[in-house]
């Protein structure tokens, strides 16, 4: 497949489809074995680069079960979506069911994902989905009618799909292989707004934990990018790697005018 033929099939706060294209190449220029993306979210710099041999992974289960049901079972998930309406009844019921069923499971991710106020995915402190209904254009009838879940099926079909611990993942990578990492930002204060996407934060013993993992990668010859949030505590994490600050418009804001310019590091180890 080509990337042209292939778009994120979620909807993920934070994802990196603006910068896919930049990153997809720098990668592209020394992969030469596996890729690893321990963060993997909507999958924009994955569904961007297409590699030979990917390993996909994330600590939220829901979401790699759904990785795992558009991978192998596309035709029975969309069977399932399609009958789904989409209004603030059917949306409550959704939210309020919690199948033991993976295949429903995936169905409930995909729906929510697609039809919740803005995309976003956030947890309570119990680790249920409390995010509002959407309403207005937002529909999952996107993910069959663009082909975005077959699409994803086919560019998914080679890849090993785990539900693990970044530094598991980061501790595989040797020289020929790169890993991108796109964490969770926060920084030492843990007090900058960052969205919970798991049921537990990304917290700043983690991001010493990402950096240490990203170094002794490095130090294997694995190519390691990490993006992160532009703090001075992050770049001291990192001190000696080649960093990059890249700027985007945020989308977290509703109404455009109150859009700001966000800034972002791009670190190479």
């Amino acid at each position: 497949m080509k990337a042209d033929e292939t778009a994120p099939f979620l909807k993920w706060p934070g994802g990196k489809r603006w910068a896919s294209g930049m990153i997809a190449g720098m990668i592209g220029k020394r992969l030469r074995g596996t890729y690893y993306e321990p963060f993997l979210g909507g999958g924009a710099v994955f569904f961007q680069l297409l590699p030979e041999q990917p390993v996909l992974s994330d600590i939220n289960s829901d979401l790699i079960n759904t990785y795992i049901l558009v991978r192998d079972r596309p035709a029975e998930l969309i069977s399932r979506l399609r009958r789904l309406s989409v209004d603030k009844q059917t949306y409550d019921h959704m939210r309020e069911t919690e199948p033991d069923d993976n295949l429903m499971r995936a169905v409930r991710f995909l729906y929510l994902n697609r039809t919740a106020f803005s995309g976003i995915y956030r947890l309570n402190l119990q680790g249920r989905f409390n995010v509002p209904f959407g309403g207005g254009e937002r529909t999952h009838k996107i993910l069959w009618e663009k082909s975005l879940l077959r699409n994803a099926s086919r560019a998914l079909a080679g890849a090993d799909i785990r539900h693990e611990d970044f530094e598991t993942m980061l501790d595989f990578a040797h020289d020929g292989d790169v890993v991108y990492c796109d964490p969770t930002y926060t920084v030492a204060h843990d007090n900058n707004g960052f969205i919970r996407y798991n049921e537990r934060n990304f917290s700043w013993a983690d991001q010493v934990r990402l950096a240490a993992a990203a170094m002794r990668a490095s130090a294997r010859g694995a190519l390691v990018i990490v993006s992160n949030a532009k703090h001075s505590s992050v770049c001291e994490l990192y001190d000696g790697a080649n960093i990059r600050v890249l700027t985007r418009n945020s989308t977290v804001s509703t109404d455009i005018a109150k859009r700001q310019a966000v800034k972002e590091l791009l670190i190479c180890l």
